[in-house]
């Protein structure tokens, strides 16, 4: 497993395959990092606030804990990933394919999910407020204790502010 201690040897490196790497604790803010190869990489920790991950491969990457808040993660492959308390606050995730993801305890808070795919998804504990589902494929997901106060929903309807417990 290859490691990057920090931004300038990531960038200098000039791959686009860094499937398996550790990266964990990597600060990558604001870096296009569009259509790039992550699978199965370990990213814990890792700041992605503001980057471009367009297309990018992140099945089965471990994004426990890390920061992607204003990310573009539009049409990225997250299956599988780990993104528990990872923070996704405002980040763009139109047509990203999130099915079996994990997502117990992370932050989407005015993210933008439309026509993502959530099946089979885990969001205990998520935040969604402000989160716009619309077309969002949620069949399957784990929804017990999710924040999705004033969320727009998959039909396009506004969630009511409470809290939905899905036993």
């Amino acid at each position: 497993m290859r490691n990057y201690a920090d931004k300038q040897d990531f960038i200098l490196s000039q791959s686009r395959d860094f499937s398996g790497c550790d990266l964990s604790g990597i600060d990558l803010r604001a870096v296009d990092l569009s259509g790039v190869n992550f699978l199965g990489a370990d990213l814990r920790g890792a700041n992605l606030c503001g980057s471009i991950l367009t297309g990018a491969n992140l099945r089965e990457a471990n994004l426990m804990q890390a920061s992607l808040c204003e990310a573009d993660l539009s049409e990225a492959d997250l299956t599988e990933a780990t993104l528990i308390e990872a923070s996704l606050i405002e980040a763009n995730l139109v047509r990203t394919n999130l099915a079996g993801a994990k997502l117990c305890g992370a932050k989407l808070l005015e993210a933008n999910l439309t026509e993502a795919n959530l099946i089979g998804a885990d969001l205990t504990w998520a935040n969604l407020t402000e989160a716009n589902l619309t077309e969002a494929k949620l069949w399957g997901s784990i929804l017990t204790y999710t924040r999705l106060v004033d969320a727009i929903m998959p039909d396009g309807s506004i969630q009511e502010p409470q809290i939905i417990f899905v036993a």
